[in-house]
């Protein structure tokens, strides 16, 4: 599972992503909200977990911009302000749910378990096109037949899915398909993209490259 944290608190954020690290999360750490939300526009996380105290802006409008982005992963708000106005704030806003500080790790574990288990549930299906995704079931359906794709171009069409007509990193993406490899080439994503792209215009989908950025999968112009 993919981590978004942002929490300034150097400290208090290398406790966290120790404790997560060890029990199979991934986590990604930034400091301030304008790095927040380049890490959130750059990958396809799992969760977030979002400090309001950030020394460049208040983390409520990193939550508005990231939900204004069209970014659906659940996201937990982590915070000293313990008012109940502040906590209402923080759901309206798009938060998913509201944790103050002081804390117990096991407790935030727990919250994000649970969190996880609700984002699964509600959104184990995505859409685009003709094309399902069962993001539970790691498989893709065309017309309701499964659609044969090896283990990378899965891991490859996951990313994209969750973030349907938003870029997707290169990296984030290289990281997802070769995860403990160190000797692969530069051109190797970029194969099996080719390849994932070629498979799926059946469906009235495409992968677009975004120079420099990294790629986005769309519904395929009625004309393309």
């Amino acid at each position: 599972m993919h981590v978004l944290l942002v929490e300034d608190d150097r400290m208090l954020a290398s406790g966290i992503a120790a404790a997560l690290s060890q029990t199979g999360y991934t986590v990604e750490v930034a400091g301030t909200a304008e790095q927040g939300l380049r890490l959130a526009r750059a990958g396809a996380f799992n969760i977030g977990i979002l400090d309001l105290g950030l020394p460049d802006r208040d983390g409520l409008v990193l939550l508005r911009d990231i939900r204004d982005d069209g970014m659906i992963f659940p996201i937990l708000i982590l915070s000293a302000r313990d008012a109940l106005n502040d906590r209402i704030r923080g759901l309206d806003t798009g938060a998913d749910d509201y944790l103050v500080k002081p804390f117990a790790l096991s407790e935030l574990e727990a919250r994000l378990r649970a969190l996880l288990r609700r984002g699964e549930e509600s959104t184990a299906w995505r859409h685009v096109g003709e094309l399902r995704f069962d993001a539970a079931g790691k498989c893709a359906l065309l017309r309701g037949e499964p659609l044969e794709l090896t283990a990378r171009e899965l891991s490859i069409l996951e990313g994209l899915m969750h973030r349907v007509g938003k870029t997707v990193s290169k990296q984030a993406l290289f990281d997802a398909v070769f995860p403990y490899e160190t000797d692969v080439g530069p051109n190797a994503l970029e194969v099996h993209v080719s390849r994932l792209r070629h498979k799926l215009k059946a469906a009235g989908v495409t992968i677009r490259a975004v120079r420099g950025l990294g790629y986005r999968i769309d519904e395929q112009a009625a004309d393309g």
